[in-house]
């Protein structure tokens, strides 16, 4: 079915049906869990075929559970990629994408918009708790922290693991104040070993899950690794083949492996989504510490596959079907209006959604939910996605390197013959880019960009 761009289009329902969603049982709800990985490749793992990283728990949540092969971040860099995922929409949409800064770093003032509604603060109506535990990276001062977006508890560092004079030596992070490490609102520690997060992550997790067993929770878990600086805890360092990186993702793996564990013996695993992702794709500037994207072209920072393609796994045992891939187009903002339908709560009805509801993919690996993809750097459009086709208007290939390239004539790939981005097509396939160029003018003409919340002005570059 063709579409023009993606919006979620709110109808007013009967006060009887409305009233049955919030009539719905408690213990009906199902739970939900995130794990969100910082920096991971879609070749990182052992199921998307990385040949030395030793992924058996991830590898089994695959055996049991559904794969993605084509399933997207909403941003290539850390920020606006989490404001994606908690809020169902396009960075450009709520301040958190700038086209000069990409990410929120220490002196930054500003955070996640409190108009924004987040995947908590929806799942309160319906009476979940929810907890964030990991790196949050969407606002360090008080009006952003994630106890102000609707989480009840937080535990974890506020931005990324080398914004810190201890863990880097990268120009003004040796300005940078000492790294925090937080419980809701309150600094608990300053500089925590490192080495230690992924355990003390996945502890504060398993506690979580136990101590809301009987409630219907929201669990939310984005890792601070692979991120740079690499930390591994003494039990995993050295222990990979690939080295000191495939040291922190087998751990991350085993984190994995506690947090599916915890649910089987509790009784919960068969209540409980549990979605994997990364936030965005391997940092491949940085040589052995960064991963990789597998056959997909390029990384981190750019708006080729492997910059926003990422591997993804669904898990819920006796309602997602076992061992499937699918080749269904996904996106993390399409978690949100997912999770919201499966609780029987509503998406707010005054705003502009570019998620879209992936159940009937969950129940049908063959079914087809979306057909567009929108690829943002900052708040411009480098590139598009149609069914299989993707046109390229501006191209940059690495995060830091060499300059962006505006093409007067757009590259043209088909992604299912060629998910490597090799062959350009757009000379024999004329008709296409432009059939792809009025899909994205309709979904330029309603997106309206809001004022930038990740300037820092006292920099003067």
């Amino acid at each position: 079915m063709p579409v023009s761009y993606i919006r979620i289009t709110i109808f007013l329902v009967s006060l009887c049906a409305c009233s049955s969603n919030f009539q719905m049982d408690e213990q009906e709800r199902p739970n939900f869990i995130i794990i969100f990985a910082d920096d991971m490749g879609y070749g990182d793992v052992g199921v998307y075929g990385h040949p030395t990283i030793r992924t058996p728990h991830l590898d089994r949540m695959a055996a049991e559970g559904l794969r993605f092969s084509q399933f997207y971040t909403g941003a290539s860099v850390c920020t606006p990629s989490r404001a994606a995922l908690l809020t169902g929409r396009l960075p450009v949409r709520n301040g958190l994408a700038d086209d000069r800064i990409r990410v929120l770093f220490p002196p930054s003032k500003g955070g996640m918009p409190a108009s924004e509604i987040t995947i908590p603060e929806a799942l309160q109506s319906v009476g979940y708790v929810s907890a964030a535990i990991g790196k949050w990276h969407l606002g360090h001062v008080p009006g952003h922290f994630p106890t102000e977006h609707g989480f009840d508890e937080y535990f974890g560092i506020p931005y990324s693991n080398d914004m810190t004079p201890s863990a880097s030596d990268w120009g003004r992070a040796q300005t940078y104040p000492p790294l925090p490490l937080m419980r809701g609102t309150e600094v608990i520690e300053s500089e925590p070993d490192q080495r230690l997060l992924t355990r003390r992550y996945t502890e504060e997790s398993v506690s979580f899950i136990r101590k809301n067993r009987d409630n219907p929770f929201f669990l939310y878990l984005p890792h601070t690794m692979p991120h740079i600086p690499l930390f591994a805890s003494d039990e995993f360092e050295g222990t990979s083949a690939r080295g000191l990186y495939g040291d922190v993702i087998e751990e991350i793996d085993w984190s994995v492996g506690q947090i599916l564990d915890v649910l089987r013996e509790t009784g919960l695993d068969r209540k409980t989504l549990v979605i994997f992702t990364s936030d965005n794709g391997p940092w491949l500037t940085v040589g052995f510490a960064g991963g990789t994207a597998g056959l997909l072209r390029n990384g981190k920072g750019t708006t080729w596959e492997g910059g926003m393609r990422v591997p993804t796994i669904a898990w819920w045992p006796g309602t997602i079907s076992t061992g499937h891939t699918t080749q269904a187009l996904g996106v993390t903002m399409d978690l949100m209006p997912t999770m919201l339908e499966l609780a029987g709560a509503s998406l707010p009805d005054d705003r502009i959604y570019d998620g879209v509801d992936l159940t009937p993919v969950f129940r049908d690996p063959t079914a087809q939910v979306r057909e567009a993809i929108y690829y943002y750097r900052g708040t411009q459009l480098w590139a598009a996605r149609k069914g299989p086709w993707k046109v390229h208007y501006i191209t940059q290939s690495a995060y830091v390197g060499d300059q962006p390239v505006v093409h007067e004539s757009p590259l043209l790939y088909h992604l299912d013959r060629d998910p490597g981005e090799r062959f350009n097509l757009a000379e024999q396939e004329p008709e296409v880019i432009l059939e792809i160029q009025e899909m994205v003018e309709e979904h330029l003409a309603e997106v309206v960009r809001a004022p930038t919340q990740l300037a820092i002005p006292e920099w003067n570059e």
